[in-house]
């Protein structure tokens, strides 16, 4: 299975839908009658007044959440060919991210965190784009304006902020207007947000926005124990991209090697910032697939032992569904 897609060819594609939707089938099968979806933070709702948690039936919601996915997966599998991140052209990070998209039942539904996801796959072609462009400055105003909308849209997104700043730390020597153009361009959006709800009378709902920082958090933090078993088969990929990647790190190409550290800060970022939010949903971890499934498409791509690739994906497959089933 894993064999077809370590080339990249335009037929994978009917795969790549058909393994996502087997996937999804039994969440699908199982679902409630009624999904709730908070689009936005509460802060912004005064910008959408239209009542969006009960809009979309059970079904549609779900139908949704995998088209959006797929198109995630190919956006970012674009990405990573078209900059080389991983050594030639290969259809294996599409397949790694529609996979563990469907990590567990809370992930194949639509929530902010998907939608994040789209800004997390700019946010990684704007970084990959930092190392020869002569329009630093620029790439770094539109990342602050990326990172602000999706804040907006999930606050615990404020946390790739730093992202920037580690990005330049990696990439680039110290010029010190590099360094503010990522905060201006963070600043801005929230600049005219305030303008806003200023002129409607509302400027204390703007205050709200510092809100999910509340400290009740302990209490909404729970995850069933079998859970943790789908999570075996990704941290031994994960462990093998890893030490495979340190045999030849030295010998990738620079852009390469600089890459993949940002990755990793961004992972960090994304996982660790589950603490900003009161109320804790499983599905904040899908911030984490993007740079997981690049590391583990390495793997996938440079392992030449197709049984040790093959039986692993399968391991990951099959855990998936034995946790949707019981």
């Amino acid at each position: 299975m894993v064999k077809q897609f370590r080339t990249l060819s335009q037929t994978s594609l009917i795969p790549l839908i058909i393994i996502a939707v087997l996937l999804r089938l039994d969440v699908f099968i199982q679902r409630p009658n009624q999904l709730d979806f908070d689009f936005v933070e509460p802060f912004v709702k005064l910008l959408i007044p239209v009542p969006l948690e009960h809009l979309l039936s059970s079904g549609i919601n779900m139908l949704i959440a995998l088209v959006l996915t797929i198109i995630q997966a190919l956006l970012m599998n674009k990405i990573v060919n078209m900059h080389n991140v991983i050594g030639k052209p290969t259809s294996l990070p599409a397949l790694l991210f529609v996979t563990l998209s469907s990590l567990f039942p809370q992930f194949v539904i639509l929530s902010p965190a998907l939608i994040c996801n789209f800004l997390v796959i700019w946010i990684i072609s704007k970084v990959l784009e930092l190392y020869q462009s002569p329009k630093v400055r620029f790439i770094l105003f539109d990342m602050g304006m990326i990172i602000a909308v999706g804040t907006l849209i999930y606050f615990p997104f404020i946390a790739m902020l730093p992202l920037l700043w580690v990005s330049l730390i990696i990439f680039r020597p110290f010029v010190w207007r590099e360094w503010i153009m990522g905060a201006i361009g963070f600043l801005v959006i929230f600049f005219f947000l305030g303008m806003f709800y200023f002129w409607n009378n509302s400027l204390g709902l703007f205050y709200q926005i510092w809100r999910p920082l509340a400290s009740n958090f302990s209490a909404n933090f729970h995850i069933h124990p079998y859970s943790y078993f789908v999570l075996i088969p990704v941290a031994i990929i994960v462990l093998l991209a890893l030490v495979h990647m340190q045999k030849i790190f030295f010998r990738s190409p620079i852009q390469v090697r600089k890459a993949f550290q940002v990755f990793v800060f961004l992972f960090l970022f994304a996982f660790l910032s589950f603490y900003m939010k009161s109320r804790f949903h499983i599905y904040h971890f899908l911030l984490c697939v993007p740079s997981v499934s690049i590391l583990a498409a390495y793997f996938f791509l440079h392992e030449k032992r197709r049984w040790l690739y093959e039986s692993l994906y399968l391991f990951l497959v099959g855990s998936i569904i034995l946790l949707q089933l019981f």
